[in-house]
This record gives structure tokens, sequence and C-alpha cells, in this order.
């Protein structure tokens, strides 16, 4: 049993792809964030080089995987837990783990990962994973209607897109690249009150038979219409329409809000992860 970590994309699709396809549930962001790599190449989330890694088992079947994608954490997929042992010991003594600061992992593997990591760690960001068990329409109504964004739409879309990565401390600026390709297939829609933008949210390309939905996002002056609930109502059923059959979304569990809002819209948790960073 073993890890193997390598800069090669090309590598960790052919010895973990078909893996991680076989959970496409847990292992959404694993797959979103590979399908983007795939597509813009090794900088689409920054100027430093991916890092993939991968948990052969003793029959030589690989299990699990991970990758990380500077200045993102270590994103830790769905892992047996020899696997998650053997990455805390790894943590402290693979040369190409030496600048891994931050963690992202289910909430059982993260407590076992800050343990065996050896170092001070905080807890930065507790997330939960729904799934869309059966759409319900928001009740009452809001005003308004949805529509497909374009590439018109682009310049709002970077401005809103870059209010959202601030007002949750995701790092880095809004990519046109990635607003580019999302609009290419109608991955967002823009929630419209008389005529104007009000609200807005994503879904990622269908991979497995599963989207995911994100960012959901309304200017702060406009939250409390039910704008929200309504643009996330129309792109889980675009995101339908494209061929899911599985529609998936994180929430932050510190924002009890959003929180209650996909619940009455039908998501249902699947499980939680957890965010961890050297302090």
């Amino acid at each position: 049993m073993t890890w193997t970590f390598t800069h090669d994309l090309t590598a960790y699709l052919a010895a973990a792809g078909p893996a991680v396809a076989r959970e496409p549930v847990t292992n959404t962001t694993l797959l979103t964030v590979t399908d983007a790599l795939e597509r813009t190449g090794p900088g689409s989330y920054g100027s430093a080089d991916p890092l993939f890694g991968w948990w052969t088992a003793t029959d030589g079947g690989v299990t699990g995987a991970l990758l990380r994608t500077p200045p993102y954490p270590l994103l830790v997929g769905a892992l047996p837990q020899e696997a998650v042992h053997a990455l805390g010991a790894a943590l402290a003594t693979e040369p190409l783990l030496t600048g891994v600061d931050a963690l992202n992992a289910r909430r059982h593997d993260a407590q076992v990962l800050a343990t065996a990591w050896g170092r001070p760690s905080e807890v930065t960001e507790e997330l939960r994973l729904h799934r869309l068990a059966g759409l319900l329409a928001p009740h009452p109504a809001p005003a308004g209607r949805a529509r497909t964004a374009t590439t018109a739409d682009l310049p709002l879309l970077l401005d809103w897109a870059g209010a959202f990565k601030r007002e949750t401390g995701e790092p880095g600026g809004p990519s046109e690249a990635f607003l580019r390709d999302r609009l290419s297939y109608g991955g967002v829609l823009l929630w419209e009150d008389a005529g104007t933008p009000v609200s807005m949210a994503g879904f990622f390309r269908v991979i497995g038979s599963v989207s995911r939905v994100g960012p959901v996002y309304t200017p702060p002056e406009l939250r409390g219409r039910g704008y929200a609930a309504g643009v996330t109502h129309a792109v889980s059923e675009a995101a339908y329409a494209a061929g899911a059959s599985e529609v998936l979304l994180f929430t932050d569990l510190a924002n009890p809000t959003s929180n209650a809002l996909y619940r009455r819209l039908g998501y249902t948790p699947v499980e939680d992860r957890v965010a961890l960073a050297a302090v």
C-alpha cells in the first residue's frame, strides 16, 4: 500500500481517474478541478504547478486520490482509512508535500490528518455537501425571472465573481477564462427583476451524470427579496436539463441563511468537509 505523488496530470488521470469517477458525489470537486485543468491547462488556478496523488492498495488497485492547485488547499477525496493515516505521515516526510499549509477533507479524515500532521492548525471553514432530493419551487416566488447569461454580461459577472471571492475569503481573483467557459455551455444564469440583473448562479459541466451548483451571489443591498432562491431553483433545473441526474452544492455551515434556503429548495445533506490551515 502506498501513496504516489506527481505534477503529471496525464499520469494522475491514467492511474486515479477511474477510482475518482467511481465516487462522483464525494469526489465532485476533484472531478471539476481536473476537468478545468484538462480544458485550460495547468495554470487554470494559479501560476504554481498542480500536485496530484493517489493511493494504491495491496491488490494494486487505486482506491483514492487528492490534488492541490496552489494557492488552494490540498483537496483530499474519498479515501480508505489506511490511506488517511498514511497521508498524515506523508505530510511530514514527502518532499512534494512540504509546501502544503492547508487541507480540505471530509470531517473525520480532517481530524485524523490534523493529529498526524504534527503542525498546529485551525479550522478555517466548515462545509456541507448537499444533493438535490427533489426540486421545490421557492415560496413565495420572488419577483422577476431567470435568463441565461451571455458574453455581453461578462463585465457584470467578473464584478460579482470578484465580490463573491472577497466575501467568502476564496484566494485569487475572478477568472475571465473560467467565466467564458461557463458561458460556452450556458452554465451561468442571471435573475432579473424589471429587466435588471439582481442575482447570479452557475453550474459546473456534467461529469459522470453529476453537476454542482455554484457560486450563488446576490449583492448585499439586494438580499432578502428571494432572488437567490429564484436563481438557485432555475440553475438547478438547468443542470438537470444539461444531463445531470445528480445535482449537488456546498454550503458554508457558518451561514444559516443559505443553509435554510437550500433545504427549502429540496437539497439534503450528504457529508461535511473541513478546511484546516497551519498556524
